[in-house]
């Protein structure tokens, strides 16, 4: 595991808390639905960066 492929796990991870936070907050579903997206590519990004796929 090398170091960009854990920032961007974590960074994926961090948007996750993100987004159950603005989903208790009632924030608008545009928002959710930006700062999911973010989520799922950051990371996809991170797992798929991972070494064992090779």
């Amino acid at each position: 595991m090398n170091g960009l492929s854990t920032i961007l796990i974590v960074v994926g991870l961090f948007l996750l808390g993100g987004i159950y936070s603005f989903v208790k907050q009632q924030m608008p579903k545009g928002v959710i639905v930006l700062v999911a997206f973010g989520a799922v590519l950051s990371l996809s990004a991170g797992v798929l960066r991972l070494d064992v796929w090779s």
